[in-house]
């Protein structure tokens, strides 16, 4: 996941600052040193990270924190301010026309994931109730305008296209002419991926634009490029003025530079990442919550917002019901495996609630393959067993492995994160009480 380095190293940082009663000039030199190496390990703009640095230690060393009881905490706090401040302080939202057609241009480089991201921007803008139409003007890739066409009727949206010999503006002059013949409130742009020095194809751009004066042009950048995505961000930005920007490929193996250093670089907003390959998987960037989970201090509200779209509300309500009177099974558990599955992964829902047991939790594993090796763990055993783990002994461990085709040592990792797992949940059940009112789902 995305900033798994970064994260380790500042959280190693704070244990440290964490330890001491007082912090000294000194403490305070050496942790923001060890920052400034994290970040540029990150990957992060050089001159975005030496800005960073010194306000770092401008807020730390004075009384705001030589002088508290808690100056571990609050270096911490500092920290979480200034890295929400980097990514842009408030979350950024799409700006909808009050009267008429919003138009949406989405471009950016070959390879990037605008037509997939165009599919998912169109699948978001449709559950809020508005009637979407993608225009498919990639007429120099193959095969761009049949993905638009398989995606548009996966999500139930209309494709407008005139096929690959009719030049880009052409198309879009006739797909607004559509749009408001037929009544749709949203139009978003495929455009054909280019290189951001190809003077031909920017032109293209400045056309289509002059044509259709779209209310966002969303620059679709792949976080995999890390400070690559910064410049390109400024090129685009200097020839269109862009709106904002889709950060994609968030779940990879990323270090995290361009999100990190890409609106402080530009001054324009990262509106949405894309967090998976399913359809669902674009998400409203919040830089405070991905501050909050960079410093490995959860993201509960993004946990709440996962679990509405993806948890049935009356099931989740009995689930938590069977938690609180601990008669929370083994069956319970396939089940809640089954629906975190939908959310996205375990490491990155672990990410979002605090003060999680990342590494007591790393053992449980919900993709394809260790899920079904799970779900034949638990079919392999007796009733009595699922509603009753304590009584599997060592004799019914090894039946239960050889009935569901695994080895001992598999189910006691099944049975030991089921254990870990009901503590997790009931901790957090407790603190869904307290502190989120009638938010009410548990979460594996």
């Amino acid at each position: 996941m995305i900033f798994d380095g970064l994260s380790n190293k500042l959280q190693d940082t704070f244990k440290k600052l964490k330890g001491k009663g007082k912090l000294s000039e000194k403490d305070i030199k050496e942790a923001t040193r060890e920052i400034k190496i994290a970040l540029l390990e990150a990957d992060v703009n050089f001159k975005v990270v030496k800005d960073f640095v010194k306000k770092i230690n401008e807020r730390s060393i004075g009384s705001e924190v030589l002088q508290s009881l808690t100056p571990g905490q609050q270096v911490i706090k500092i920290v979480n301010d200034e890295l929400t401040n980097l990514m842009g302080s408030a979350n950024s939202q799409l700006s909808f026309n009050s009267k008429g057609i919003t138009s949406i241009m989405l471009v950016g480089l070959q390879g990037a994931g605008k037509t997939t991201t165009a599919g998912k921007l169109a699948n978001l803008i449709k559950s809020q109730g508005k009637k979407v139409l993608l225009v498919a003007c990639d007429i120099y890739r193959p095969a761009a305008i049949k993905q638009l066409q398989v995606l548009g009727e996966q999500i139930d949206v209309s494709v407008f296209s005139l096929g690959n010999s009719t030049s880009p503006v052409s198309i879009v002059k006739s797909a607004m002419k559509h749009a408001k013949e037929n009544y749709f409130d949203i139009v978003i742009v495929d455009t054909a991926g280019r290189l951001h020095i190809d003077e031909e194809l920017m032109n293209e751009l400045k056309y289509i634009k002059d044509e259709i004066s779209p209310t966002e042009i969303l620059l679709n950048v792949d976080a995999m490029t890390g400070q690559d995505a910064v410049t390109v961000a400024e090129s685009f930005d200097e020839k269109l003025d862009i709106t904002g920007i889709i950060l994609t490929k968030l779940d990879g193996d990323t270090r995290g530079g361009a999100a990190l250093s890409i609106t402080s670089v530009t001054g324009k907003h990262i509106k949405f990442v894309g967090v998976g390959e399913k359809i669902t998987d674009l998400e409203s960037f919040h830089p405070d919550r991905m501050a909050s989970r960079i410093l490995g201090m959860g993201d509960v509200l993004s946990l709440i917002e996962k679990a509405q779209s993806n948890f049935d509300e009356d099931k989740a309500m009995e689930l938590q019901e069977k938690f609180r009177k601990q008669q929370f099974t083994l069956e319970d558990f396939k089940e809640q495996m089954q629906q975190m599955k939908s959310m996205g992964s375990f490491s990155d829902i672990l990410e979002m609630i605090p003060g999680a047991n990342k590494k007591a939790l790393q053992g449980v594993d919900v993709s394809d393959k260790e899920l079904g090796k799970s779900e034949a763990i638990i079919n392999s055993m007796t009733k009595k067993e699922r509603q009753n783990p304590e009584i599997i002994n060592a004799s019914r461990r090894k039946r239960i492995a050889a009935g569901s085709g695994t080895r001992v040592q598999d189910v006691n990792k099944l049975l030991k994160g089921f254990e870990q797992s009901k503590k997790m949940m009931k901790q957090f059940s407790g603190m869904s009480n307290k502190k989120l009112g009638k938010m009410k789902f548990p979460f594996m």
